[in-house]
């Protein structure tokens, strides 16, 4: 019996495999990051600006310092809230 609906072409269904594969790639990298006491740039930003929008962000490397140097004893460690 035929299947209703439509038929994804070849190219829409290289599409939606490419999508799920960089959406299963990023998932991974934010858990790696988490088991290894990475934490997330991305929510960094999403909530500096939801809760510091007259500050801007640390760029990547500075977070990233500044999140080690808090992690392996630095002084004056990491406190935004």
């Amino acid at each position: 019996m035929p299947r209703s609906g439509p038929d994804p072409s070849s190219a829409d269904l290289l599409c939606l495999c490419r999508d799920a594969a960089i959406r299963w790639g990023r998932g991974v990298q934010r858990t790696a990051g988490a088991m290894i006491g990475q934490p997330d740039y991305q929510a960094y930003v999403d909530h500096a600006a939801a809760t510091h929008p007259d500050q801007a962000p640390l760029d990547k490397t500075a977070f990233f310092r500044l999140h080690e140097q808090r992690r392996f004893g630095g002084a004056g460690g990491f406190k935004c809230c």
